[in-house]
């Protein structure tokens, strides 16, 4: 049986592997605001479902919640966090933001729970980080309405803003590097036409995104790219560099065999996200049978089109999984 490191690169690879690797993610509310109890629920949730790659999700703001934004879970059952009060209220706000010091606050939290689950796995799992691109902190911080209006009035200043965001991402990566990480996944739900058009992410978006995927080093073995929503930008997807690309391929126009063919690694996907959550364990494993087949059994990691409700049934999940292993 094959390590979960060489099945990952094997796939990635466009090679056989003893069989496809699986995996799936969700938030942890309430859990995510403490180290030691995210640690916890991230190996719970690895134990339970034995995933080839575990995505150490933290809360959504983890990146942002240090300038000044106020969040709270209010019972989202993506367990996402709203910011309940802005740090950008104004677009000259945007100039008056600093990089972030990674050592303090929230993203040291994070360190320290994924140092916490790190030691616990002992490299027998390969983890995943969540960097959320700075087009998405800057809605954090503003507002989406306010942030698309900045854009299309005060473009100089929310560019302003959003190198500031670079740069403290890039401390980030910088640190969380340091621990026994596989890599990274950017998520960059702002790539898509329901959300900007191809100028605009083209300006406020890939530029800042990109930087941050060259950033990651080589050590670094397998990182991914989360193209939200359900009308992406495939288009930039090529030239963001990464070992895997993920969108909700159910829900949008572009399948799995289409997307292979804009990437050189692999491809992540094959289950609704909606399905996981309100769907039956039969329905889960015969999509995922359905993607493996589609995919010759190759370059796909099977997963749902991104992260899950945090009230997916187990079962839903051990179908998920067991989909790959019967088709071994």
């Amino acid at each position: 049986m094959m390590s979960k490191r060489e099945r990952l690169e094997k796939t990635a690879a466009g090679e056989a592997a003893d069989r496809l690797p699986v995996m799936c993610w969700r938030h942890f509310p309430g859990d995510d605001q403490r180290s030691a109890d995210l640690a916890r629920s991230l190996l719970d949730f690895q134990t339970a479902f034995d995933w080839d790659i575990l995505v150490a999700a933290p809360a959504n703001t983890y990146l942002v919640t240090d300038y000044g934004a106020s969040d709270e879970w209010q019972g989202d059952s993506m367990g996402i966090r709203q910011c309940s009060r802005r740090a950008v209220e104004r677009s000259l706000d945007w100039t008056n933001l600093r990089p972030l010091d990674p050592g303090r606050g929230a993203m040291a939290r994070v360190h320290e729970a994924i140092r916490l689950t790190t030691d616990a796995l002992r490299d027998s799992v390969p983890v995943i980080v969540p960097v959320f691109g700075p087009l998405v902190q800057a809605a954090h911080l503003s507002g989406e309405t306010a942030l698309l209006k900045h854009i299309r009035t005060q473009p100089d200043r929310v560019h302003t803003g959003l190198n500031t965001l670079t740069e403290s991402t890039l401390r980030w990566i910088d640190s969380a590097r340091r621990l026994p990480i596989a890599g990274f996944l950017l998520i960059s739900p702002y790539a898509d036409y329901g959300m900007l058009s191809e100028d605009e992410y083209a300006a406020f978006g890939y530029p800042y995104d990109k930087k941050l995927l060259d950033s990651i080093p080589s050590k670094c073995w397998f990182n991914m790219v989360h193209l939200g929503n359900d009308t992406p930008m495939f288009k930039f997807a090529g030239s963001l560099k990464a070992q895997a690309l993920h969108w909700h391929d159910r829900d949008s126009q572009m399948a799995l065999t289409q997307g292979k063919s804009l990437v050189s690694g692999a491809v992540c996907g094959g289950v609704s996200t909606r399905d996981m959550t309100v769907g039956t364990p039969i329905a889960i494993r015969d999509a995922g049978r359905d993607a493996l087949v589609q995919m010759a059994h190759r370059r796909l990691i099977l997963s749902a089109g991104g992260g899950v409700a945090i009230t997916t049934p187990n079962a839903n999940f051990r179908a998920l999984r067991e989909a790959v292993e019967r088709s071994a």
